[in-house]
């Protein structure tokens, strides 16, 4: 029983480390690695703030505890 209590409160106190909002350049840093990775040759990645999302479809990533938005495009050749 000790045990399970154990592991109990461990993970609860994990659990915070998990749901820690994210830096807004550390997030854009990943999707860009990700978007390079996929051969994409030309596109736009900016960091806004929640007002300023016009298309919700454009969205990729939620930064600063959900008041800031990364919002990807496509640019065409």
């Amino acid at each position: 029983m000790k045990t399970f209590a154990l592991a109990l409160v461990c993970l609860s106190c994990s659990a915070g480390a998990f749901a820690a909002p994210k830096a807004c350049d550390e997030l854009k840093a990943e999707i860009e690695a990700k978007i390079q990775s996929a051969g994409v040759a030309s596109y736009t990645l900016e960091v806004v703030a929640n007002e300023e999302v016009k298309d919700p479809n454009m969205v990729v990533g939620t930064c600063e505890g959900g008041t800031r938005k990364v919002i990807y495009q496509k640019n065409d050749n």
